[in-house]
């Protein structure tokens, strides 16, 4: 294998400086072709049951993107000093390219300023808005901050700010195409696929990767604008803009930042450590082309392939520059040992000979590495599983890369004038082999005590995390969540969907033992047969299919069924059309039921319900048909029943009923839905409590029975997404050391040995953890990868280092100047890298984007652990039990 190598490879460095170029230049062909996706389909747990259900109840109750601004003026809300320059800001807006409709405070009914009845509404005559010029403008702010439609929604509750919603154009046919690749991908699990159904799933993909692109291209341009229109009224309003667009252009944004500015940055300072540890020109420039190369040349593949990085796998540019880095350096220090060794020997064989020592723990190193990283295939969650994946590609591309560029380039430099002598740069690493000589005792005592911090944090570790946390507070994204859960209701989307009691079961106390058929609910009420039910066919129409975003949650508009949701009143309609009868259209002639929760019952319920979900501190604005309730009590009276809300229900219009009543019933299947927005900035937020105690409450205080309500929304799946890593992730780790150590057994065929150099990794891996956990940094999506990359650095230096010792100390068999030795030499490189890194990645704490500041702490005190482990505590265990056998 050696003489083939050397053959292609050493023999031929021309050759193979030439071959890389030209695949160099290849790859930077395809990067124009890479891609960042940020759409909420890449951050879902796949192959969660929840998730059919999660996108059914979207398709059910159809919803838009959209954008949210708010407002807040300098002036008093309803003062000709704010609404002047708000009305005209809206109208610049309503002209964007991709905008379907703005909602102001300008364009939505007063229906209490002053208070008008039902007769009034259904007359046809405009209701009054602040366009009137006669409104008191005092009892409209009463109206904005007590009425149940816009409180907390369209206006906070001191009146004083207001939110403007953009809703933007939908794209059509992305809901069939979703589903469809679901159900392939469901087949594709379950065995039941062949190649047409392959070659379709393969097609399929693509598409919604094509059209993914275009969309976020769209509301990326469309943000841009929204915020050019923006900046020219902040002189009259304290304004921030927020929504799942301008979120997901703005994280898409903070990663290319990161990339090119951090990824220069880091560049730039591994070129100056570089430079002050070798002080050679030649040992600078090699080692950073090869981390480099092999970077672009993954970047290159990535793009080949249409295999998109997201906000997590953005993270495998930084990563493949530690593993590059690392195995060149590691080439590099033997290669300058072997000259000072062999000061005469030609530059071919030191090249050779640094090849063939290296080869084996480099090899190894990249394999343990890739088991490592192969570890997040099994979390479920895309993008985690696109990380494991590149990475593992990247590994070998950088293995590849660093045993056919750095010989090339070693045997074609101009050779040293002089050997590197013994006193330059004498090594730091001996002050570690003198603490594991000397203080012995205190090294196992500290990393005994280490080890009770270790547990101690981990059991700390929450999989709880506020998504306003991957920001810094001085981002716009930060303080306008901030302001929306503050002010205006909540972000976080809850659904719960709730199906109506069994009409045919008697009541409770009420069981007969005959079996005489029940009177249904509908037919109890000598009224029903005179109304027509306007939901026959008006209903259905109404449930449009959402695109990619809407579809799978993030484009649940939190907005959805409040008077203002779907601008009902930009374009001058009337918030209810009637021909001026309040209950016009009714028919006798039809026996329709109105279902059970347009009955008094219902009410009752529903609004029993709603009061239970209000009373938690974790939740904002709830909506439900009881505030469709509380609007018809404010048009009919308080005294009403089931009669009257039948009248009610059959005098909406078709627009009125899509706002008003469709978002929270379905006809067809006679279920509620009430939703909810939590407070993602509320610290006590703990999502599976949380849900866990209000679907406890639900059934204990609002008399539903098990299973009668299901949760779902965004609240729900990302908490599946954060309890999933706990099961996948922190159970899987034991299983990756059970392979790693398999693998140690194998490589230093010494079952005792493996077990000495896998204590190093455990406790690294474990401080890293119990720091997030005495931290309060949560286990999530973003922090989930560091533990892989924990094991895979750590793993290299233990594997470095072991097996350097089986190599020197049978030339004495003295396990002490063995690990002198050792420290002097492969523990020069170990700290080499670790150092290099630690400062490079350490720019990332500059970041705006606060999962790569995380990344960057957290991998420096990954690297700094793996290193101090790799010689401290090591050493000490390999002297203490002397695996390799008895000194002479």
């Amino acid at each position: 294998m050696l003489a083939f190598y050397e053959q292609l490879v050493l023999r031929r460095p021309f050759a193979v400086l030439g071959l890389l170029s030209v695949l160099l230049l290849l790859a930077l062909l395809q990067f124009p072709k890479i891609r960042i996706d940020a759409s909420a389909d890449s951050l879902l747990l796949q192959g969660d049951p929840a998730l059919e259900y999660f996108r059914e109840v979207g398709r059910r109750y159809s919803s838009e993107d959209f954008i949210v601004i708010t407002w807040r003026p300098k002036a008093p809300l309803l003062s000709d000093q704010s609404l002047q320059p708000l009305s005209a800001m809206a109208e610049e807006l309503r002209v964007l390219p991709g905008v379907s409709s703005v909602v102001t405070v300008m364009d939505v009914p007063l229906l209490q300023s002053p208070p008008v009845g039902l007769s009034q509404v259904t007359s046809g005559d405009p209701l009054p808005s602040l366009k009137d010029p006669n409104i008191d403008r005092e009892q409209a702010l009463k109206e904005f901050t007590q009425s149940p439609l816009y409180s907390n929604l369209l206006v906070g509750e001191q009146g004083d700010v207001t939110a403007i919603q953009v809703n933007l154009v939908r794209a059509d046919g992305d809901g069939d195409l979703l589903r469809e690749r679901d159900e392939l991908r469901l087949a594709e699990r379950s065995g039941d696929f062949d190649a047409s159904a392959a070659a379709r799933l393969a097609e399929v993909e693509q598409e919604v990767k094509r059209r993914s692109a275009e969309q976020l291209g769209q509301q990326s341009d469309l943000v841009a604008g929204v915020r050019g229109v923006v900046d020219g009224y902040r002189d009259h309003a304290g304004i921030f803009v927020g929504g799942v667009p301008m979120i997901a252009a703005d994280m898409v944004s903070f990663v290319r930042s990161d990339l090119v500015l951090f990824g220069s940055a880091i560049l730039a300072v591994m070129v100056l450590v570089l430079a002050l540890i070798f002080r050679r020109l030649k040992w600078v420039v090699i080692p950073l082309l090869s981390c480099s190369l092999g970077v672009a040349y993954t970047l290159g593949i990535l793009g080949f392939l249409d295999w998109r990085m997201t906000v997590i796998s953005s993270n495998v540019v930084a990563v493949l520059l530690i593993v590059g880095l690392a195995i060149a350096i590691h080439l590099v220090v033997r290669y300058r040992e072997l000259h000072q060794e062999q000061p005469d020997a030609p530059t071919f064989d030191r090249v050779r000979d640094t090849m063939r020592l290296m080869a084996v723990p480099c090899v190894y190193t990249g394999v343990t590495t890739m088991v490592a990283f192969v570890s997040l295939v099994v979390s479920g969650i895309q993008p985690v599983i696109d990380f494991g994946w590149m990475m593992t590609l990247g590994i070998c591309v950088a293995l590849m890369v660093s045993f056919s560029l750095v010989p090339a380039l070693m045997l074609l430099w101009p050779m040293d004038r002089e050997p590197v002598s013994a006193e330059e740069g004498a090594p730091f690493t001996m002050r570690f082999a003198s603490i594991a000589d000397h203080h012995g005792s205190l090294v196992l005592w500290g990393s005994l005590a280490l080890s009770v911090f270790v547990v101690v944090g981990v059991l700390r570790l929450q999989v709880e995390n506020r998504f306003i946390d991957y920001f810094k507070e001085t981002t716009e994204i930060y303080q306008g969540m901030e302001l929306l859960d503050a002010r205006l209701g909540g972000t976080i989307p809850l659904d719960i969907v709730i199906a109506a009691p069994d009409s045919s079961a008697p009541l409770p106390g009420l069981e007969s033992s005959s079996n005489t058929a029940v009177t249904p609910l509908a037919e109890d009420d000598p009224f029903a047969e005179e109304f027509e039910d306007p939901f026959g066919s008006e209903t259905k129409a109404s449930f449009a299919e959402t695109d990619e975003f809407a579809d799978d949650g993030f484009g649940d508009n939190p907005f959805t069924g409040d008077a203002f949701a779907d601008d009902a009143f930009a374009d001058g309609d009337d918030f209810f059309e009637s021909d001026g009868d309040a209950f016009a259209g009714s028919s006798s002639d039809q026996n329709v039921d109105p279902g059970f929760w347009f009955s008094l019952e219902g009410m009752r319920l529903i609004d029993r319900l709603q009061g239970i979900v209000d009373g938690y501190a974790e939740t904002g604005k709830t909506q439900s048909l009881s505030t469709t309730f509380e609007l018809f009590r404010q048009l009919l009276g308080d005294d009403m029943g089931s009669v009257e809300l039948a009248l009610a229900r059959n005098a909406l219009s078709e627009d009125i009923s899509r706002q008003l009543v469709a978002p929270y019933f379905n006809a067809e299947r006679d279920e509620a839905r009430i939703t909810v927005r939590v407070k993602e900035t509320s610290e006590d937020l703990r999502r599976a409590a949380f849900l866990r105690d209000l679907n406890l409450a639900l059934q204990t205080e609002g008399g539903l029975d098990e299973g009668q309500a299901r949760f779902t929304g965004m609240l729900v799946m990302y908490n599946n997404v954060l309890q999933s890593l706990f099961a996948s992730q922190i159970l899987t780790l034991g299983a990756v050391f059970a392979v790693i150590l398999l693998m140690f057994w194998i490589l230093f065929r010494s079952f005792s040995l493996a077990l000495i150099a896998l204590a190093p990794n455990l406790l690294a891996a474990g401080m890293v953890l119990g720091i997030m956990g005495f931290a309060g940094i949560p286990l999530d999506i973003m922090t989930i990868t560091i533990a892989a990359i924990v094991v895979g650095i750590g793993v290299d230096n233990c594997i470095h280092y072991v097996h350097r010792f089986k190599r020197e100390f049978p030339a004495d068999r003295n396990y002490l100047a063995s690990m002198y030795r050792c420290h002097g030499s492969i523990g020069r490189a170990m700290y080499y890298t670790t150092l290099t890194l630690v400062v490079g990645f350490s720019t990332l704490t500059l970041s705006n984007f606060n999962p790569s500041l995380y990344f960057g702490v957290l991998t420096v005190i990954a690297m700094s652990a793996a290193v101090v482990g790799a010689l401290l505590l090591l050493p000490r265990l390999i002297l203490l039990f002397k695996p390799l056998g008895a000194e002479q």
